[in-house]
């Protein structure tokens, strides 16, 4: 039998973050750079498929960060799917302030937006649309262009990084 607790009516921020927290998701970075070419970025776990055709991703982002200014000023991020080795990177991201793109790291993609090098997944996205939600503007990004790597993901869970283990059973199909 489950021990589960009662509903809760309207949860409050901390109870939805608890809940949250339970669900696995992927660790990616997103970039952009801003009119005057400077560089940003921060680390993210909202990243979503919306369409494979066209190829349309979408992101989620506190209000007012300097990462979400420059992608409305340009009109283009970038967004690199971490591997299960890069938690640094993902840390140096998700804090505020410092200085994100020192060391080796990085690589431009075709339009000079930087990304993690040896990321899992590289892709260029131009703004397709955006909408608030909440706390939160969403944006709609598609992809114009895209890497990809074998390797295990780095992923999140209850506020800790950690890797993906599967259970060894084959591969759903995932073809159309």
């Amino acid at each position: 039998m489950s021990r589960l607790g009662k509903y809760v009516d309207d949860p409050d921020p901390l109870q939805m973050r608890r809940s949250m927290g339970r669900l696995l998701s992927g660790v990616s970075v997103v970039t952009a750079v801003d009119r005057a070419g400077d560089r940003h970025g921060m680390t993210i776990s909202s990243l979503g498929s919306i369409s494979l055709a066209p190829p349309i991703v979408m992101i989620a982002l506190n209000f007012d960060t300097r990462t979400g200014v420059a992608l409305q000023e340009t009109g283009r991020f970038a967004v690199s799917i971490l591997g299960e080795k890069q938690e640094a990177i993902a840390r140096r991201f998700a804090v505020p302030g410092g200085e994100r793109f020192e060391g080796g790291e990085f690589e431009e993609a075709p339009c000079g937006i930087p990304v993690v090098a040896e990321a899992l997944v590289q892709f260029e996205c131009e703004v397709h649309g955006r909408d608030v939600v909440g706390d939160h503007e969403v944006s709609f990004g598609r992809v114009v262009a895209a890497r990809f790597r074998e390797g295990a993901p780095l992923g999140f869970l209850g506020g800790r990084f950690g890797a993906f283990q599967d259970f060894g059973h084959e591969m759903l199909p995932w073809s159309f």
